[in-house]
């Protein structure tokens, strides 16, 4: 019996270097080991519950994600890893070509040539997130470029046939 409350003590005594301080305050009543870790199977199963229902809901907007009309590269990407990150916090892991896949799957329609494009020419399976935005950008800034000279061309046209005025 002594030699069970002494492996009993031990046990406790690993359980309380373990446990946060903040949590160790609500288990500090419970007079064995077994007492100890049902209480805290009680606590944090609840909590396995909650991280499941929330990455159901992320997997769901990560899901639905998608490019918005006007909206840049840049910020299409830190939508679609935000979420991704959010998964990951909540135990869902993630490979880089699955969250690469899904970043040129839905594109606005103006990209459709840079996707094929970027597609045809590298391996989805080893292409970075990193190499992926910055293609997307580089492609992004060169459209960009040619809106503003198309502009500038049709204000220099009006100019000359007195459409300006």
């Amino acid at each position: 019996m002594e030699e069970q409350q002494l492996k009993d003590l031990k046990i406790k005594n690993y359980l309380y270097q373990a446990i946060d301080r903040e949590i160790l305050d609500t288990i500090l009543n419970d007079e064995t080991s077994k007492d100890i870790w049902e209480s805290m199977k009680q606590k944090f199963q609840g909590s396995t519950r909650v991280k499941r229902a929330q990455l159901q809901a992320l997997r769901k907007e990560f899901e639905t994600l998608q490019m918005k009309e006007g909206e840049s590269v840049n910020s299409y990407f830190g939508r679609t890893l935000k979420i991704a990150k959010s998964m990951k916090v909540v135990g869902e892991c993630m490979e880089e070509s699955v969250i690469t896949a899904k970043i040129l799957r839905f594109m606005t329609t103006k990209f459709n040539y840079v996707v094929c494009s970027i597609e045809e020419s590298n391996n989805m399976n080893t292409m970075t997130i990193d190499e992926l935005q910055s293609s997307l950008l580089v492609h992004e800034q060169r459209m960009t470029c040619l809106v503003e000279e198309e502009q500038v061309m049709q204000t220099i046209f009006d100019e000359k046939n007195g459409r300006g005025r």
